[in-house]
């Protein structure tokens, strides 16, 4: 996080796509105290857990959080009816609980088989084992990208379509286009901004951001920076679109 401006602005180094030990596709060690621990050794102050369909341990990677430099929003990386990933970030538990009931309303019940996909593990602030999330997360929700937006908008969260120049769920090649309306979208760490609007033209008038979609302790990427009054989602907002003195910074 660097140094305050005379408007009081500061820029945070972010990454808005961390997985937990709830996400079965995320190493054993995505455990919060590690997860913290890890961000600040690499200066990054602003985060987001974005388990897949869940947000159970959301809570705990704030607990773990508190009394350090280090901000969480709280957040899930949901998979659409289009099989589509798409990050939704808010500021508060209390927005998440409410998307992440509708998301449980529109998750198949489907059971989870561990020996093929891999453990879905709930813990606490010290990353110690709570419960199973038995219900399989690798899963789509029946609910379309359009229908999720708009949930997640009147909710005041912030929904960005994630890894769209990924093959494996990203939009560019599950629908070939870009729906209107998104206010950013994130990339993958393969290509840099200038090389991902090169190479896919339709992303040339969209705010990028970057993450590492982090699945184990290494992952992290942090070249995301965002230069806020506060690192809440309307002022993410205000620095996607440069307004006020907001800024977005995106390093490869």
């Amino acid at each position: 996080m660097e140094g305050r401006s005379p408007h009081f602005m500061q820029t945070y180094r972010a990454e808005l796509h961390v997985h937990t030990v709830l996400s079965p596709c995320a190493a054993i060690e995505m455990i919060p105290p590690l997860i913290v621990e890890q961000a600040l050794q690499l200066g990054i102050h602003l985060l987001a857990i974005t388990d897949h369909n869940a947000s159970a341990n959301a809570s705990a990677v704030i607990q773990a959080a508190r009394g350090t430099p280090l901000h969480i929003l709280p957040g899930m990386e949901l998979q659409t009816r289009e099989e589509t990933h798409l990050l939704c970030l808010f500021d508060t538990l209390d927005q998440l609980n409410t998307w992440q009931t509708i998301v449980d309303n529109h998750l198949p019940n489907i059971p989870n088989n561990i020996d093929y996909f891999g453990e879905q593990f709930i813990v606490d602030h010290q990353g110690e084992f709570i419960r199973r999330e038995n219900r399989l997360l690798l899963n789509s929700v029946n609910l379309t990208l359009q229908q999720a937006t708009a949930h997640i908008n009147n909710l005041g969260g912030l929904p960005i379509p994630a890894h769209v120049d990924r093959k494996a769920n990203g939009l560019i090649e599950t629908l070939g286009l870009i729906p209107p309306g998104f206010e950013a979208l994130e990339i993958s760490r393969h290509l840099s901004p200038e090389s991902a609007r090169l190479k896919y033209p339709q992303l040339k008038d969209y705010p990028l951001i970057q993450s590492g979609d982090v699945h184990h302790i290494d992952d992290f990427l942090g070249s995301t920076f965002l230069t806020l009054t506060a690192p809440t989602i309307p002022e993410i907002r205000l620095a996607l679109t440069s307004q006020n003195g907001r800024s977005l910074r995106v390093t490869h």
